[in-house]
């Protein structure tokens, strides 16, 4: 079966690679490949009640289907240049602002409409942050929430469905070259298409570099963000994040001067598993929905890692602590932090006295033993330092849960059209090492849309 083009991966990226194409170049053929389920059928088996923990599912419903990693977030979309990748480095900042703030249009018109754009420009707050040694980094952040984010995206496969050929619970094995026309391999067929649009998204990192090993396309390790999930009352971060919504703050640590952010921040939102390639790690949502909002925040403490000799495997290194984490505490770990500074364990009896009720069913334990001493330093500095702008953070009763790990894509040779070498061959979302977000990922697939409607096909 041959396409115009082809696109592997329904996260954001491709997404909004499918939504531009189709509105530019309706005549096209174009097919849409997904390892995963279609929205409706995304479903992850943890009920908290008969089925506790990650059972291992072929296809992860949280991780994989249409929405991609993305679908069951909280739905923040950052708009900068700041953090969320380095779209910008290859297209320009002008442009790559105007790209999320045409998603951010997109979303708004299929659902998100009423949610609030929160800025941190003209904060008081920064100015805080400053005094105490601390950065807030500058962005608007379009808060969909858990719940809009699903009605958004159902809007858009509603509009796409019978327009794009989608192939779901279909995964690519291979990409090959053949002449002019690029062969797309799933296990019962082969596809050939004139241009590829390559979306895998940060899941498929490992088949992104087993492609870019056969074709051979330049790659560049990327870094590991490794840290922990903090769940404290709502109460102590309600200034920030009434006026902020997402505040991501970064400190350096006077210890060992690395640099650690706060991280998809959650007012009032839950902890969840989050399962990557059979490892389970911790991340958080949150609700647009008042009627779903919970007694607490959750936010990400992370410190990032970078390895280039002799030892270049940052993903290998953060999948490591993750699989001690899951070893030692049969999935995800909570500890109070006061058990942590103390120097012992936390037990069932001590969570149950705590004055924070969790909202993950995690194994209470030490995370001394599973994170390595000068990242989990790093982060017992920063909690002292919010402590500063938000009394309470440093509580004996807040919760650590850990460990939280982003892995990133090692980082594909593209061009500024997010072309690789071969021509009609792109690499788009965070599969492409290039982007970290929701709004980075979105703003790549439009990106290509519009250079392959204008130019190419």
């Amino acid at each position: 079966m041959k396409y115009d083009v082809i696109i592997i991966g329904a996260g954001p990226g491709g997404i909004f690679s499918a939504y531009e194409m189709v509105k530019l170049r309706p005549e096209l053929k174009i097919a849409v490949f997904e390892a995963g389920n279609s929205l409706e059928k995304r479903k992850c088996p943890i009920d908290g009640r008969k089925i506790k923990a990650c059972i291992h599912c072929k296809s992860c419903g949280i991780m994989n289907g249409f929405g991609g990693a993305g679908a069951f977030s909280d739905g923040k979309y950052n708009i900068t240049n700041q953090f969320g990748g380095t779209l910008h480095e290859y297209i320009g900042k002008k442009e790559a602002i105007e790209l999320m703030e045409y998603v951010d249009a997109i979303n708004i018109s299929h659902g998100g409409e009423g949610t609030k754009l929160y800025s941190t420009a003209n904060t008081e707050i920064k100015k805080i942050c400053l005094q105490n040694d601390l950065h807030l980094l500058d962005a608007s952040v379009r808060h969909l929430g858990t719940d809009i984010n699903y009605v958004v995206l159902e809007n858009l496969y509603n509009e796409l469905k019978d327009k794009v050929e989608f192939h779901f619970l279909t995964p690519v094995e291979k990409v090959l070259k053949s002449g002019e026309e690029y062969e797309v391999y799933t296990k019962d067929m082969v596809y050939t298409c004139t241009n590829c649009v390559i979306s895998a998204g940060r899941s498929g990192s490992k088949w992104m570099e087993s492609v870019c090993q056969e074709l051979e396309i330049p790659t560049k390790s990327n870094r590991v963000d490794i840290g922990v999930r903090i769940e404290l009352p709502a109460e102590v971060f309600a200034h920030l994040t009434d006026e902020l919504y997402e505040s991501k703050i970064v400190y350096r640590t006077e210890k060992f001067e690395d640099l650690v952010r706060t991280f998809c921040m959650n007012p009032r939102g839950v902890v969840v598993n989050e399962n990557t390639n059979g490892i389970v790690t911790v991340n958080g949502h949150s609700y647009e929905d008042p009627a779903l909002h919970t007694e607490n925040t959750n936010f990400a403490l992370l410190v990032s890692k970078h390895f280039s000799e002799p030892f270049k495997d940052s993903n290998g290194y953060g999948e490591s602590i993750a699989r001690l984490s899951n070893m030692l505490g049969g999935g995800v770990m909570v500890q109070r932090f006061g058990d942590l500074i103390r120097g012992r364990r936390s037990t069932p009896a001590r969570i149950a006295e705590s004055y924070v009720t969790p909202t993950l069913a995690a194994t209470p334990g030490d995370l001394s033993l599973v994170i390595p001493k000068r990242i989990l330093d790093g982060i017992i500095e920063m909690i002292y330092a919010l402590d500063k702008i938000a009394p309470g953070t440093a509580n004996d009763d807040t919760l650590l849960y850990g460990v939280e790990v982003k892995f990133y894509n090692m980082e594909v040779e593209i061009d500024n059209h997010l072309e690789t070498r071969h021509k009609g061959l792109f690499v788009i979302g965070d599969c492409s090492g290039v982007t970290h977000s929701l709004s980075h990922a979105s703003a790549s697939g439009v990106c290509v849309a519009r250079y392959l409607a204008g130019d190419k096909v």
